[in-house]
């Protein structure tokens, strides 16, 4: 096997594809688009996952999508043109998936989409409409679950393009996990109480870029904090900018604001909380290996495994609140319940792109 090209831009891929990364050793070339431009959510959490060796490329954050792809897309083209490799393994549905996806087709390079076959069926997403561009143009796709498998058989996908790997993110969790020690020392230096607290994050553009959306969203947060349980929220760049631009960071006044956390103290007070409040994607399936409930901020989700016995959503708005307090006086016991994302994905995912590049060359 030759060089894998790996592309990610933000703190989610970078965590997914950190598994890979490490299996695939001194194979992987790591190229990162810059999507998450903060240094708060990429520097810090590269080192921290030991990726290394990353080539940064069009540092496209802050722009919009349309921009972003157009110049991650260019800046990638060159790169494979100078640097060609084996195969390009892109994840998710982010900007820099389609980047990648869209360069390695325009040089004819095999595509790995990891991550494959996620639908929430809501049009109104962006990233709904990359998954579905990327999984038409991958010549490999890695599938979480059995459910994904179905969605891309629905849509005409050929079987012998698609693989059913299991998840990244619970290798990563697995990996990152601190000990139990670790994760005291972490609780008590953030004055928390095992099962007695709230963990928060709030990122996605729908939920920060509009302003009823996000008030809605603030106002729960602090109601929870005054009159059932403390709240943690780990403030994304995206949310604080939001926040000081709509005038609404003093009415989070009862939250505990924290900054982007490197991710073993993240997965130390996600695996302790009472409850967690999040719209992403990734914490909805880490919560399902640290066996903790979670209220997802949103109409939908493309992750329906989670919402079996971890899940609950709730729309911007009073749901938040009752989802919490629900959670909160019935304290479910998550303990032993199976993890819907499979196990050993990493693995799983070498082999088929061992198996893809053995069928591209005997061509």
């Amino acid at each position: 096997m030759g060089a894998i090209a790996i592309v990610l831009g933000t703190r989610s891929e970078m965590i997914k594809q950190a598994p890979l990364a490490k299996a695939l050793g001194d194979r992987a070339r790591i190229l990162h688009t810059g999507q998450d431009f903060d240094g708060e959510l990429s520097s810090g959490l590269l080192a921290e996952l030991g990726l290394r060796r990353v080539a940064g490329l069009a540092m496209v954050g802050g722009r919009p999508r349309a921009e972003q792809i157009g110049l991650a897309l260019t800046a990638l083209d060159e790169y494979f043109t100078r640097r060609r490799p084996s195969a390009v393994v892109v994840h998710g549905g982010t900007n820099a998936a389609v980047a990648g996806a869209l360069a390695a087709n325009a040089r004819r390079i095999p595509l790995v989409h990891v991550e494959a076959g996620l639908r929430s069926y809501d049009r109104d997403v962006p990233e709904e409409h990359n998954r579905v561009l990327v999984d038409h143009l991958a010549d490999l796709l890695c599938a979480p679950t059995p459910g994904n498998v179905v969605n891309l058989r629905a849509e005409s996908i050929g079987a012998d393009r698609v693989r059913l790997t299991g998840s990244t993110v619970v290798d990563a969790v697995r990996r990152h996990l601190p000990s139990p020690a670790q994760r005291a020392t972490v609780l008590r230096a953030h004055g928390a109480k095992p099962e007695d607290y709230v963990l928060a994050t709030i990122h996605r553009p729908r939920n920060t870029e509009d302003r009823e959306s996000l008030r809605a969203i603030v106002r729960e947060l602090a109601d929870i904090a005054a009159g059932t349980l403390p709240v943690l929220l780990s403030v994304h760049p995206r949310t604080r900018e939001a926040l000081a631009a709509t005038g609404l960071h003093d009415a989070l006044h009862p939250v505990i604001q924290l900054p982007p956390l490197p991710y073993g103290e993240f997965l130390s007070l996600a695996s302790h909380a009472a409850v967690l409040v999040s719209d992403s994607g990734t914490i909805q399936e880490e919560v399902t290996v640290l066996k903790r409930p979670l209220v997802v901020v949103g109409a939908a989700t493309e992750r329906p495994e989670s919402l079996v016995h971890f899940a609950r959503l709730a729309a911007p708005g009073p749901g938040i609140g009752d989802g919490v307090r629900e959670m909160v006086h019935a304290r479910p016991d998550l303990t032993d319940l199976p993890c819907p994302y499979g196990e050993h994905a990493t693995s799983r995912i070498v082999e088929a792109i061992q198996d893809l590049l053995a069928r591209h060359l005997s061509r």
